[in-house]
């Protein structure tokens, strides 16, 4: 057997048929295999649990034979440690990717959101985490990927940073359940502060706003925005909207799993005015939705008729969510408790509703003033 070394395998002849392993004559397994085309590789022949392998180091001459023998060498002494490099080298070929991460997250989990958490969050991976880690295999994934990703996005915006990380996290999650890897890096990565901006309507604003719905030229959206005003719903919630959601005599909203945020089936009773304004439409109505377009489907979204309303109104700094917020601002100095505001906008926890709990001073003030009038007046003092 020859030495493989760089002359050797510059000069080895090619076969007349085939291909051709020239073993060495130092390193058990180590040899030069050369085809019928003139293709050059260095090999390594070995035996593990019984089994015989036999793996490619690299061509030559993009590896050199000492570099090749120092590899053979190298994987050697991982075999004595009952390591496989061949199998695990199969096994990184064929680990799952992010992008095959994505193809399943989009096949088994997004079914299960909402249709606008559907768009959302696929928009999150087609324009953020796939160009950056389609190619990366899942058990690959560090948390340097994680927080780099993550500083990459802030530059955009923080709060959206955070929620296209959560995203990642919750599909990290499901490859662990799916045995994919066995910890989450994308557990703790730190977020970006988030400031809530919280606006609530006054009764002058609530004026206004109802005068100009009035005056807009689309009256189709603006009962879609009364409606919003009138039952602190989710823009999606109202817009998906079937006749066959709402039973109008018993005054109920019985909206099905599939359109709510939570997947979870409501019941909601509905207030005399919003009973009024549906009657009305109902009388009129020439589709299953009760927001329909030209085309059968329900009005995907309000941004013309509300950004013709902010600029009717002056309240250019208005958000459609600040409809939901005023709701429950509303609800509570009328001196509603947490829990029925909270089953009205549908929360299904409790945690949920809190975010209202300082809207409640004013209330409990009044009722503290109460009790100082009544005892002012009061011979509790003398």
């Amino acid at each position: 057997m020859p030495k493989i070394s760089e002359t050797f395998a510059r000069k080895a002849e090619t076969p007349d048929q085939g291909s051709k392993i020239h073993y060495d004559e130092g390193l058990p397994g180590f040899g030069l295999r050369v085809t019928k085309a003139g293709s050059k590789a260095f090999v390594l022949n070995y035996t593990i649990n019984r089994r015989e392998r036999r793996m490619t180091i690299g061509g030559y001459p993009a590896w050199s034979a000492a570099a090749a023998r120092e590899e053979a060498k190298r994987i050697r002494r991982l075999i004595d440690q009952g390591q496989d490099p061949l199998e695990e080298r199969n096994q990184r070929k064929s680990a799952p990717t992010v992008r095959d991460l994505w193809e399943e997250y989009e096949r088994i989990h997004l079914p299960t959101l909402s249709q606008r958490s559907r768009m959302d969050q696929r928009s999150m991976w087609q324009k953020y985490i796939l160009p950056d880690l389609k190619s990366v295999q899942v058990r690959e994934i560090s948390s340097r990927h994680v927080d780099s990703l993550h500083a990459k996005i802030s530059g955009v915006g923080g709060t959206r940073a955070n929620r296209v990380l959560e995203v990642l996290r919750k599909a990290l999650n499901l490859a662990i359940r799916w045995g994919w890897i066995e910890k989450n890096p994308a557990d703790g990565f730190r977020r970006n502060p988030e400031h809530q901006r919280e606006r609530y309507m006054t009764a002058e604003e609530y004026e206004r706003v109802f005068s100009a719905l009035e005056r807009m030229p689309n009256q189709r959206a603006a009962n879609a925005i009364r409606l919003l005003i009138l039952t602190g719903a989710r823009r999606g919630e109202v817009l998906s909207l079937e006749w066959t959601d709402l039973d109008l005599e018993r005054g109920i909203w019985n909206r099905p799993p599939h359109k709510s945020k939570d997947r979870k089936a409501k019941r909601i009773p509905l207030s005399n005015e919003a009973l009024l304004l549906l009657r009305s439409m109902q009388e009129v109505a020439d589709s299953a939705y009760l927001f329909p377009t030209s085309t059968g489907s329900h009005l995907p979204d309000l941004n013309k008729p509300w950004a013709w309303l902010r600029k009717e109104t002056a309240l250019r700094e208005l958000r459609i969510h600040d409809l939901r917020h005023s709701f429950a601002s509303v609800l509570i100095s009328g001196g509603e408790t947490l829990e029925t505001i909270g089953k009205l906008l549908g929360h299904s926890q409790h945690q949920t509703t809190l975010r209202y709990a300082h809207l409640m001073d004013d209330p409990l003030r009044r009722a503290a003033d109460a009790f100082s009038q009544a005892v002012a007046q009061s011979n509790f003092r003398k």
